[in-house]
This record gives C-alpha cells, sequence and structure tokens, in this order.
C-alpha cells in the first residue's frame, strides 16, 4: 500500500494547490454534524473511500490479469513486462498529482477537479470492464484515463479537507485522520470484494465493480456537495489570464496524450513495457538530480536553508528504497500469493487478493498505537528524528522480506509445486512492512514541510511524489522475477530487497546523529 494511507498522514495536497477557502463560510465550517466535525467531512470521506476501493480494487488484480493465460481470459503477457506495466500505471497516478493540483489551483478550482476526475476514472473502469471485448486496446486506455482522473481527483480532495478547517489545529489533526481512515477502509474491502469477483466468476466483473465503487462516490460527491460544502472550493485562484493559460496548456497535454496513443494502437510503432519503465526510472533520477542541483546553486538559498534541504535529499533517497520494496505488494508478493502459498481453509480456497487487504487492516489497527506512542515519546523528549525513524521502518521492511527469504526457501525445498506455504508467512511479512509504513509515512510527510525552504515547499511534496513513483517504477522492474519456472530466482530476489533495506537502514542509522545536530543548529539559527 502506497505512501498516502496512513490515517494520520498527509493533508499534502493543500500544499500542491493554493486553493484559499472564501470568506463568510462559517455555515459549513462551523458544522459538527459528522462526530463533531463538519458534515462536509462525511462527503469528502465517502467520496475518497470509494475512490480508494477503485483504485487498490483493480491494482492488484492488474498483474494476476496480465499474466493469465489466453485461455483463463487474460492477457498472457510475461510476468517481467505485467509487472512493469502495474509500475508505470502507479508511478503515473503519483505524478498525475502535480498537474492536477496545478489545473484546479488556476484554471478549474477544486471542486470541478474532483467532479471531472471522478468522471475520467469512471470511464477508465468502463473501458477496462469491456477490454473482454475491445482487448488490450480498451485495457490500457482505461488505466489512462485512471491515470488522468486521479491526478485531478486525489490532490484535491484533500484540500478542501483543509478548508473545511481555516483554524488549523488539533480540530484539523483530527478531520484528516477521519479522513484518511475512508482511504484505508476502501483499500480493506476493495481486494475482498474485486478479488472475489475477478478470480472466481470473472476478470472483468472484479475491474466493473471497482468502476461501480468510483461510481457511487462520484454519485454521492455530486448529490451532496452544494449542501454539505458551500462555496468551499467551487471557485479558481487564478486569475482570467492565468486560466486560459492553464486551459490551453492542459488541452495540449491531453492532445499529446491521444497522438501518443493512436499512434500505438496504429502500430506506429511498438512499446516494450519494461524498457519504459527502466527510461522512466533513469529520467526522473535525472529530473531529481537536476532540481536538487538547481536548488543548491541556482535557487538563492541560504547556508541554512541549503542545509535542510541537503537533509530532505537524504530523506528522498531511503524514502525511495522503502517504497521500491513495499510497492512490490501488488506484483512479486502477490505473484507469490497466487503461485506459491497455500490458501485453502476449511476446504476452501482463498482468493490471492484477499491477503492485500492485511496491510490496510493492519494501518488502522496499529497507526493509533503509532500516533500514541510518539505523542508520549515527546512528553518525555525522548522523540526519535525523523532519520531514526525512517531507518527504524526501513528495518522493519527489511525484516519482512527475510520472512519471505524463509518462506522462499521452503518453496524451494519441496519442488516448488509439491508444497504451498501457509499464508501465515505473507500475512506476518505484512505486518512488519505496515510497522515500516507507520514509521517512515507520515514522518517522510512532516518532515518535508518542516525542512522545505518556505517558498519552496509546494514543490517539495512534488518530491515526496516522485520518491514514492520511483519506487513504484523500481518495485514494477524487480517484481516480475516471482516465477514456478525460474525458482532458483526468488530467495535472491527477496534477499537482495531485504539486505538493501538493512543496508539502508544501518547507513541511515549512523546519518541521524550528524543530521540531528544539524537540524537542531539549523532550528537554533533560525530563531
Amino acid at each position: 500500500m502506497s505512501s498516502e494511507k496512513s490515517v494520520f498522514d498527509q493533508p499534502q495536497a493543500a500544499t500542491v494547490t493554493a486553493d484559499e477557502a472564501p470568506s463568510g463560510i462559517e455555515q459549513w465550517t462551523g458544522d459538527r454534524g459528522f462526530f463533531g466535525h463538519p458534515r462536509g467531512l462525511s462527503t469528502l470521506f465517502f467520496t475518497e473511500m470509494w475512490e480508494r476501493f477503485s483504485y487498490y480494487g483493480i491494482r492488484p488484480l492488474l498483474v494476476l490479469f496480465m499474466t493469465a493465460a489466453l485461455m483463463n481470459g487474460g492477457f498472457g503477457f510475461s510476468r517481467e513486462a505485467a509487472s512493469s506495466i502495474v509500475g508505470i500505471y502507479a508511478a503515473c497516478v503519483y505524478l498525475a498529482s502535480l498537474p492536477g493540483g496545478w489545473i484546479a489551483d488556476r484554471w478549474l478550482g477544486l471542486r470541478r477537479s474532483i467532479w471531472y476526475g471522478g468522471v475520467f476514472i469512471a470511464i477508465g473502469h468502463l473501458f477496462i470492464a469491456l477490454s473482454t471485448v475491445f482487448a488490450h486496446r480498451a485495457f490500457f486506455l482505461g488505466l489512462i484515463f485512471i491515470v488522468i482522473g486521479t491526478g485531478l481527483l486525489k490532490p484535491n480532495i484533500s484540500a478542501i479537507v483543509g478548508d473545511l478547517y481555516p483554524e488549523g489545529g488539533s480540530r484539523r489533526d483530527a478531520g484528516f485522520s477521519i479522513f484518511y481512515m475512508g482511504i484505508n477502509v476502501g483499500a480493506l474491502i476493495a481486494p475482498l470484494i474485486t478479488g472475489y469477483l475477478g478470480e472466481r466468476v470473472g476478470w472483468h466483473w472484479g475491474f466493473g465493480a471497482a468502476g461501480l465503487g468510483m461510481l457511487v462516490g462520484l454519485i454521492t460527491f455530486r448529490i451532496r456537495q452544494n449542501d454539505t460544502l458551500g462555496p468551499l472550493g467551487a471557485t479558481p485562484s487564478g486569475t482570467p489570464e492565468q486560466q486560459k493559460k492553464v486551459r490551453t496548456y492542459a488541452l495540449i497535454g491531453l492532445a499529446l496524450i491521444a497522438a501518443v496513443v493512436a499512434m500505438a494502437m496504429l502500430g506506429v510503432f511498438t512499446i516494450n513495457p519494461v524498457a519504459v519503465a527502466t527510461q522512466m526510472r533513469n529520467i526522473m533520477l535525472g529530473m531529481a538530480i537536476l532540481y536538487f542541483l538547481y536548488l543548491f546553486f541556482g535557487a538563492g538559498l541560504s547556508g541554512d536553508e541549503k542545509k535542510r534541504v541537503a537533509v530532505i535529499i537524504v530523506l528522498f533517497i531511503f524514502a525511495t528504497i522503502f517504497w521500491s520494496a513495499f510497492e512490490q505488494a501488488p506484483t512479486s508478493l502477490n505473484l507469490f500469493a497466487r503461485d506459491f502459498t497455500d490458501r485453502m481453509i476449511f476446504g476452501w480456497e482463498v482468493p490471492t487478493l484477499w491477503l492485500q487487504a492485511a496491510n490496510s487492516l493492519f494501518v488502522i489497527l496499529l497507526a493509533p498505537v503509532f500516533a500514541a506512542i510518539w505523542v508520549a515519546l515527546g512528553r518525555r523528549h525522548k522523540d526519535p528524528s525523523s532519520p531514526a525513524k525512517f531507518a527504524f521502518g526501513l528495518f522493519f521492511a527489511g525484516l519482512a522480506f527475510m520472512i519471505m527469504v524463509l518462506a522462499a526457501n521452503r518453496v524451494i525445498a519441496g519442488g516448488g509445486a509439491a508444497i504451498k506455504v501457509s499464508m501465515l508467512w505473507l500475512t506476518f511479512s505484512y505486518f512488519l512492512q505496515t510497522i515500516g509504513e507507520l514509521s517512515l509515512s507520515p514522518v517522510g510527510l512532516s518532515s518535508m514541510t518542516k525542512l522545505a525552504p518556505r517558498r519552496f515547499v509546494g514543490q517539495m511534496m512534488g518530491v515526496w511524489f516522485m520518491a514514492a513513483a520511483l519506487g513504484n517504477l523500481i518495485a514494477g522492474l524487480v517484481g516480475g522475477h516471482v516465477d514456478p519456472e525460474k525458482l532458483q530466482e526468488m530467495p535472491a530476489l527477496f534477499q537482495r530487497t531485504a539486505m538493501s533495506l538493512f543496508i539502508a537502514a544501518a547507513v541511515l542509522g549512523l546519518l541521524s546523529i550528524p543530521i540531528k545536530r544539524m537540524m537542531r543548529d539549523s532550528s537554533a539559527a533560525s530563531h
């Protein structure tokens, strides 16, 4: 599960967009009709819950569908190609949030962006569900529509949550906690429903159910937005000139996407998913390096600001390493669940995707515990530094993959097909990964907002998105190597992942002391 799944995580979209709450909004922001919070929060809660239901309902289903044999209704793709496609798709979803926030801010406004984003997502799911008739073309067109729609919807719905609490403070934090609980509820129930339908009834029933969820969320938003949100997010902050310029750029961007898709469908060029994922990874790494060089040498930052940017670079690198392991859940770990896990309970086989719900369940159960731990340690002035928490998260993710090394070795010892391992191996691995996620994800977001030079806060959120996108790409590239015909590669894959996480945890642990000292000196110098 991705970085945005923590219940006390990322009010980041409010920094991506700059939509200002209008005056005279007390009727909507002062309302306490939803568990002591504005009723508008319930509208956003259920819209987001169903959008996340649709996203996490199809993402792990994609690799199973694409690698399924043609006779079983799938595409018969290689595991490497299918896994790379999932990585590209997830990376593009993260990156689309950046232009999506910009378009909402300068042209459409938050509410219209959410509406049009939901429409795009619903159409995308319809295309995917109909790909049994129109084959590959409809399938990939559907993924593109979902990427565009998610970019418009995802960052901007969070921004309106922020607008509901203009006073800020603990009530706003509590509102975001409730809102992000909706994310986890959607992600928890999605694989249970789409997994059963997709694997047992028909692939496109699973895809269709995910799209139906988005349609329910879209209707909920349309019916309730005016009564519960009033003027919040209704108008963009851009001037007429800015709106015209952004509209032109956005339409040109859509035209370019349409042209590339049309040429690919007409066979003008052939797309190699593994090669595309590799090039995207290299390009994004190059962009990150160039951007950080610009900050150091061309942005006019003070010495103190450069020190804080240096810390952001360190966190960016280690966050990328973490997500490259964590985001193997819908690829390598999903394939392991299908091919090498005994999912029989009292004579009934559990659908593969049901194991994907474990992370969301653990987040819901553990997030309040972690929040309480950090608060308690803070009261005693023993709260670990951000790099130390990152190192803790990397270490537990490494333990999770060591569990998978042991599980893979048991499979090999049994000859692959002869012995399948218990579901407890994957469940315990997801439990350890969740501990790592809750140690790193919310802490990383908070660190970005605290360390970023004031005029670059929004861009630093883009950096955080890029770390997650890079992680998804790398996870997609390595995730296709879980293969019954390449058994000997499997423990090595998990072991390399585990060792990279352990090494990263050790290096960051050693760096945490000088970084903490530098951050303390920087804080003192700024006062």
